[in-house]
């Protein structure tokens, strides 16, 4: 089944703040890259020796080089829309052994099918306007019984920002997220196998909102989608009076001297069926989920 789309990305505005925010990038991903770190350890119990492996939606590299430790006979091809952030991850190898770098979007992947044996993809699903044609792709360039592991957000994200937000229009000035469930059953429709499903919360601190907004637009994370009624802002407000209406909603969630910034991250994995057949069991099952807090 088709998944309805609820919000479309400029593409061109995404690659552009990605671009921007490239050089300062890994100062301020603090989380983004702990969960990056947290994939990569998910990686250690599963058994495989891949020869081509595609980093999709690489950033600035910081997945490869412990892929490139872990698998040391693999080559990787690192994958992402902006240049700039490409420019980061060929920084991460040596003379001998260094990733190939492709820039392109992971909807459209631009390899021929049955390419790689794992494709890891940390935080970059949530950018894409159409989750199947990224989860078909993903499928398409896999090998049989080749391995696709990836995070994305969940929901709960930015909850206490949208909240925020709501109290100045209806629009939607922070992204919506798909549900895992949503994902597990995508996963499935698609054609994967044995998809296993995880979810943890994570909360960032911030003593003001202000900061946690200067953080999103630092990594390139402040480019908000399109969505089919978008209203704009109440035009008896001014610039600083919108800010300061932000400001004071978000403080009801504040506890001492911080404010809470919730992140819900979504883990996945699954394999490509070795033959059809094996696809075609597929339709009917269910996916394990798993749910943990931090």
């Amino acid at each position: 089944m088709k998944q309805e789309s609820i919000q479309v990305f400029n593409q061109a505005h995404v690659r552009r703040a990605f671009d921007r925010a490239a050089d300062r990038y890994e100062e301020f991903a603090v989380l983004q890259n702990e969960v990056c770190k947290r994939l990569l350890e998910k990686l250690e119990i599963v058994k495989i020796t891949p020869e081509f492996i595609l980093d999709a939606g690489a950033g600035t590299g910081k997945a490869i080089p412990t892929l490139f430790e872990r698998y040391k006979k693999a080559q990787i091809v690192a994958l992402d829309l902006s240049e700039n952030m490409l420019d980061k991850s060929a920084r991460h190898g040596g003379l001998f052994r260094s990733p190939h770098l492709v820039c392109a979007d992971i909807e459209n992947l631009p390899f021929a099918d049955d390419s790689f044996d794992l494709i890891f993809s940390s935080l970059s699903m949530q950018w894409c306007n159409d989750l199947n044609a990224a989860l078909l792709e993903a499928r398409r360039v896999l090998k049989p019984g080749g391995l696709f592991v990836f995070s994305t957000f969940g929901p709960d994200t930015l909850k206490e920002l949208r909240y925020s937000w709501s109290k100045v229009d209806d629009s939607h000035h922070v992204n919506q997220f798909i549900d895992m469930h949503d994902i597990g059953d995508a996963l499935l429709q698609d054609g994967f196998a044995e998809p296993v499903m995880e979810a943890e919360v994570m909360t960032v601190t911030y003593h003001s909102v202000d900061e946690i907004m200067h953080d999103l637009k630092a990594i390139g994370a402040n480019v908000t989608a399109n969505t089919p009624h978008k209203k704009q802002i109440n035009k008896g407000l001014t610039g600083k009076s919108v800010l300061q209406t932000v400001r004071q909603a978000y403080e009801s969630f504040r506890r001492g001297d911080v404010l809470p910034a919730t992140y819900e991250i979504v883990y996945g994995h699954a394999w490509k069926p070795e033959s059809v057949d094996k696809t075609s069991r597929m339709i009917g099952q269910q996916f394990v989920e798993i749910k943990s807090r931090v």
